[in-house]
């Protein structure tokens, strides 16, 4: 089969990466993509050379360079938090450079901008992993977390390089000697090993140097030292200089590596001679790619998920997780019957607990008590029968009651040791409500799941095509098309009141008291924000960090995320209803929201006690725009109208007025009939119902009848 094909870079390919991307300086970042969960791609623009895309991956493959706009995949589809964070943090900041850590390989790009700085490691060993830092080296976040003895690599956290190696570019002759020297085994090991150059390295200087590499260390002396120290010095010259002669070596065809200048171990493969390291880096992982596909099954095919495997697990976990709910409710069951049977039979076990426990307070061991309910139970004494053990580890009493096994504590009467009992269902009963709401997670996982399947297989061609920015949609005039094909997709929230900013995060609020009260107890997470309106009467309003299935991390939301957060909680409050076009609202952190009141508050259903400080946001106008989106999915949606004329086909723009809200929401359902070619589309997915619950409480006019 031949070589392996090289998957990571190693050092010495890194310490000439850097030296290329300083190149890059000033550039500026336009924009963060992650793909799948290892591939970082920043899509920068500079002032020589025009597009830049940088690529770091950090999964099987271990790598970092520029890729030519040919080369660049389309974008994926709804950026994860890890890319929005990037986005947020890294959006018009400048390329400031980048180092190596060291001899290792990591590298340790910098980015500066006005307000922030930040610097990503990339680690391109081991595992792989990239970490996101803030001006004071904090981790931000990083895609895998590293506790270990060493290290600690984990949100919130300093960030800590690994341990110092020996770099072999910088030793003196003297301690090339001594490292030599303290080995055990053979010239080639040693330099590979003692001196971190690795095999391909360590073989190329022997073979620069004309020294055996087999030679046991013993046999080797000043000269062969002299020789390699020699050698060392010429390999890094060009890492020096810059001046490099970069190769991709070929075997029947296949890529096997890509060298920053040519070795002599390679000279009987195939090689390709190319400009830049960067160039050749391109070429090398993009056909690796290819071959790796053409291996698996050729083209797009083989980078498809395993949709069925992931479907089938979370199925699995589904059926494991009723299967669970049914032990909860039998054992509850069983815990029940047992404390009635105790109730129903109250004199044997009373006689039961009051002889054992007089026994005790006379000081009979419990070897003797329960010689004694032996016999007892011999000579035909119920209360004796009844019993069938006795531990007085536990201080417990094992007895059997009308075919029901119980025990019960010496120290308690009868209803003390039901009470505990019916305490023990109750518990359980509460476990199997924690399960449900798990069961509820898991469905919305596999829902997920199904639906990412279904966009695959739709194949969204026109995703990325224009100017590959995943936020871009597609040209396609929906107004004008005879028929729009209608997608929907049940949500979580749609009970809710709900929006989407325009940066992606969705926002809940409650329709009433008792909504309110359900959002702040199980939907509040500890990186949401909570908005209110400072007049009473308004939706809890939290603009979610993350999903509801998905673990509560910190992510930067940006500014105008939260003022349409704070916008929606003013609109649809009361204020609307007063005919007020403005009023103040203001933001909190989840954490400064309480349900439990001070001794002598009282708290009304659906109001908390906000502990804190609080943000302000004034004079926020009351206004709404209600819009019907085509992409993805068919569905009315209505909110602050930056966030939804942006996302919508056509949308209305209303203030607080004269309309009913009724009258209002025929009145929005005749427009978009007018604006759409396909009414049938309209009367489908934007009924005067389905419009009505995107409509704020109370009258309404039209700010501006023409659509956008």
């Amino acid at each position: 089969m031949g070589m392996e094909p090289k998957q990571e870079l190693s050092s010495i390919d890194l310490a000439a990466l850097v030296t290329e991307l300083g190149r890059y300086e000033g550039a500026k970042v336009d924009k963060a993509y992650l793909y799948g969960d290892d591939l970082l791609r920043l899509k920068m623009r500079d002032f020589d050379r025009g597009r830049v895309d940088l690529f770091i991956e950090v999964g099987d493959t271990k790598r970092a360079h520029v890729v030519a706009p040919e080369h660049v995949p389309d974008a994926p589809g709804r950026p994860p938090n890890f890319a929005m964070m990037l986005r947020n943090r890294l959006n018009g900041a400048d390329f400031a450079g980048v180092e190596q850590y060291e001899f290792d390989r990591i590298l340790v790009f910098k980015f500066e901008r006005g307000d922030e700085d930040t610097e990503i490691v990339a680690e391109l060993f081991g595992q792989g992993n990239l970490a996101v830092l803030d001006e004071n080296r904090d981790v931000v976040a990083s895609l895998e977390t590293v506790r270990l003895k060493s290290r600690t690599v984990a949100p919130g956290a300093q960030y800590e390089f690994p341990q110092s190696r020996i770099n072999p570019l910088d030793v003196s002759y003297d301690v090339l000697e001594h490292k030599m020297d303290e080995s055990d085994t053979d010239v080639v090991r040693t330099l590979a090993t003692q001196l971190n150059l690795g095999g391909l390295y360590a073989e190329e200087l022997c073979t620069r140097a004309g020294v055996e590499k087999t030679m046991d260390i013993t046999d080797a002396g000043e000269e062969e030292y002299k020789r390699l120290f020699d050698a060392i010095e010429r390999l890094k010259q060009p890492l020096q200089t810059g001046e490099f002669d970069p190769r991709v070596y070929e075997e029947e065809g296949r890529v096997v590596d890509v060298t920053p200048f040519p070795l002599e171990e390679y000279e009987h493969l195939d090689e390709v001679a190319f400009d830049s390291f960067n160039a050749a880096l391109d070429d090398y992982f993009f056909r690796l790619d290819l071959s790796d596909d053409a291996e698996k099954g050729g083209g797009a095919e083989a980078n498809r998920p395993d949709f069925e495997e992931e479907i089938e697990k979370q199925k699995r976990i589904i059926q494991q997780q009723e299967g669970a709910i049914e032990g909860f409710d039998e054992q509850a069951e069983t815990e029940r019957e047992k404390a009635e049977t105790l109730y129903a039979n109250y004199e044997l076990a009373d006689e039961v607990l009051s002889t054992v426990r007089g026994a005790r307070e006379e000081g009979v061991p419990w070897d003797d008590i329960a010689e004694t309910l032996d016999e007892g139970a011999e000579r035909g004494i119920p209360a004796a029968e009844a019993v069938k053990g006795v531990d007085g580890s536990t201080g417990t009493v094992t007895v059997e009651i009308d075919g029901t096994q119980m025990d019960l504590e010496v120290s308690m009467g009868v209803e003390k040791n039901a009470d505990r009992i019916y305490k023990e269902a109750k518990r359980v009963e509460e476990k199997k409500e924690g399960a449900l709401e798990a069961i509820e997670d898991t469905r919305e996982r596999l829902a997920a799941i199904e639906k990412r399947r279904e966009e695959w297989e739709a194949d969204d061609d026109d995703e990325d095509e224009a100017d590959d920015d995943d936020e871009e949609k597609p040209d396609i005039d929906w107004l004008a098309r005879s028929s729009v094909p209608v997608r929907k997709q049940d949500k979580w929230y749609d009970r809710f009141r709900w929006f989407e900013t325009s940066d992606g995060f969705l926002v809940i609020g409650g329709r009433n008291a008792d909504q309110n009260e359900e959002i702040v107890k199980k939907y509040l997470n500890k990186h949401d924000l909570f908005f209110h309106t400072q007049a009473h009467g308004g939706p809890v309003t939290v603009l979610k960090a993350t999903g509801p299935s998905e673990p509560a991390r910190d992510v930067d939301i940006p500014e105008q995320s939260r003022k349409e957060a704070a916008q929606f909680a003013v609109a649809y409050s009361s204020i609307w209803k007063e005919g007020r076009f403005a009023d103040d609202a203001y933001m909190v952190s989840a954490d400064q929201v309480s349900k439990t009141p001070e001794s002598g508050e009282y708290v009304e259903k659906g109001s908390f006690v906000i502990r804190g400080d609080r943000t302000y946001y004034d004079d926020v106008a009351a206004e709404v725009a209600v819009g019907l989106r085509c992409e993805p999915d068919t569905r009315v949606v209505g909110g602050p109208p930056s966030a939804i004329e942006a996302d919508t086909e056509t949308s209305v723009r209303l203030q607080p007025g004269r309309y009913a809200q009724n009258d209002m929401a025929k009145m929005i359902y005749r427009q978009f009939r007018e604006r759409f070619a396909d009414t049938s589309f309209v009367r489908k997915v934007a009924s005067p119902d389905l419009i009505g619950e995107f409509l704020p409480p109370g009258g309404s006019d039209i700010v501006d009848g023409d659509g956008n």
